[in-house]
């Protein structure tokens, strides 16, 4: 390892911002994890997008322009736009009312403006699509204005635009092992809109069209293993234009509705992907991390959309007992370095603000202060330097294949990505210091999951790089983190 001046670590570093830390040949063979991402400046892939959980319209346009852009994220994940019940809970955003786009998040002209700027700074925005349901069975007013009762929405949606499954007395789901009553009964009361209809899959779609005419590149499908495969189908050749489509079924295995059944329409969140990092990062077992995919049951990279956590699962909802969080510190981070560093689906960075209860609704303050930085109320996770950086480093790599892959003791692994990049993660509460293979180049890196402030790496001609990890720690280098041959 070398030391170098720090002036000069400045300036590599702010060339490596500027490029977004994402440098890559446009002549480099796409991987099934670069399918239908968005590119970024030059045609340079981008390959991680962020789930902004409750964050403003304007403040994501501003961070889209100041931070994302800059960073390398593909895209952005927004709160569900449409209209919905009041009240300070998050899952009021869930509960929709009317299809307008007036919501907690902001005015109709506040999410335009939010696309057409994020769209200039290389960044897409995913729209939270709530197509499944309407609002809770009942009567109230939407936090735009629009008055809605029992099965009846100015969508207008009225009693015969939703199942009405009349099996357990109240219509809500009670057995998850029926397949038609997951997805023609209720869900916990929510109004179940009858999505095998033509006519609720054209106001559906044209729902969705609004949003595409604003620039919109692609859709959550909320709740979408309670909605027929084939419904979700015919609602999105009615679609305008094209869009990346990933729809959330949670299948852990052991019921009748599987993730594959819907790889037809897109991508598919793989809720079986958040397990394996908890058995990894929460309770030591890294030897789980080297075979994952290929187990029975996970979907095909390509298809997959995975993450540590997002904004139900970090709450312990979504049938998710045990999970990392921010709340988990440093071995929630290891676990986003890892996602990052290893080519298995397009990957979704949460970025949270800070609860207790797990109904808590967002803070009234803005996620970035005056003074640029994270609001004490927020979390911004993916401003920090580990996770960050690491979207520099899968930017880069995109299109490797694991490589050198080593297990030096049994907290403690490394592989990198083919001559892109290199990784190493010490899960132990001690020290590791050794000298491991490489297939890079030789030079002086900087460590990227440090921000490119911890000592510098040096690959020597050998390709051999000797490292010194505190413990609970990693460090990663690539390609465009080189700092002198």
């Amino acid at each position: 390892m070398v030391r170098m001046n720090r002036s000069l670590i400045r300036y590599h570093v702010a060339a490596l911002w500027l490029l977004g830390l994402a440098a890559c040949s446009p002549d480099d063979v796409p991987s099934p994890e670069l399918a239908e991402v968005a590119p970024g400046p030059s045609a340079t892939p981008r390959t991680v997008f962020v789930q902004l959980f409750e964050w403003s319209w304007p403040d994501i346009a501003r961070e889209c322009e100041v931070f994302l852009g800059p960073a390398g994220y593909a895209a952005v994940q927004v709160s569900p736009p449409q209209e919905h019940i009041p009240g300070p809970e998050w899952w009021t955003r869930y509960q929709p009312v009317s299809y307008l786009l007036e919501s907690r998040g902001g005015t109709r002209e506040e999410f335009a403006d939010m696309v057409r700027r994020c769209d200039a700074a290389g960044v897409a925005i995913y729209g939270d699509a709530i197509i499944n349901h309407m609002s809770m069975v009942g009567t109230g007013t939407g936090v735009a204005g629009s008055g809605y009762s029992e099965y009846d929405y100015p969508v207008p949606y009225g009693y015969d635009d939703f199942h009405h499954c009349g099996r357990n007395g109240n219509d809500h789901i009670q057995n998850y092992q029926d397949l038609w009553e997951v997805q023609n009964c209720e869900l916990s009361g929510l109004a179940d809109l009858d999505t095998g209809d033509a006519a609720v899959q054209a106001r559906i779609a044209a729902y969705l069209n609004d949003m595409l005419s604003l620039g919109v590149a692609g859709f959550r499908i909320d709740a979408a293993k309670h909605i027929a495969a084939t419904d979700i189908t015919e609602i999105l050749q009615l679609l305008d234009s094209d869009a990346l489509i990933y729809q959330e079924v949670i299948d852990r295995g052991g019921e009748p509705i599987d993730a594959h059944d819907y790889l037809g329409n897109g991508r598919v969140s793989e809720f079986k992907y958040p397990m394996v990092l908890f058995d990894a990062f929460a309770n030591g077992q890294l030897d789980v991390l080297a075979g994952f995919a290929s187990r029975p049951g996970f979907l095909p990279a390509e298809k997959a959309i995975v993450f540590v956590d997002n904004h139900d699962i970090q709450r312990g909802h979504a049938g998710a007992s045990e999970v990392l969080n921010y709340k988990s510190g440093e071995r929630y981070e290891l676990a986003n370095v890892f996602m990052l560093a290893w080519p298995y689906g397009y990957p979704m960075v949460m970025s949270s603000y800070r609860f207790e209860d797990g109904d808590q609704g967002p803070p009234d303050s803005r996620p970035i202060a005056g003074n640029g930085e994270c609001d004490a109320a927020w979390v911004c996770e993916h401003r920090r330097p580990a996770i960050a950086g690491m979207v520099g480093f899968r930017n880069t790599t995109a299109g490797t294949d694991v490589s050198d892959w080593q297990a030096p003791t049994d907290v403690t692994i490394a592989f990198g990505r083919g001559d892109r990049g290199f990784v190493v993660i010490n899960l132990g509460t001690g020290p590791f210091f050794g000298t491991l293979h490489t297939s890079m180049d030789p030079g002086t890196y900087c460590d990227v999951v440090s921000g490119c402030q911890a000592d510098n790496v040096r690959v020597e001609a050998d390709g051999t790089v000797t490292v010194s990890l505190p413990p609970m720690s990693a460090v990663a280098i690539h390609r465009n983190s080189l700092l002198e041959p």
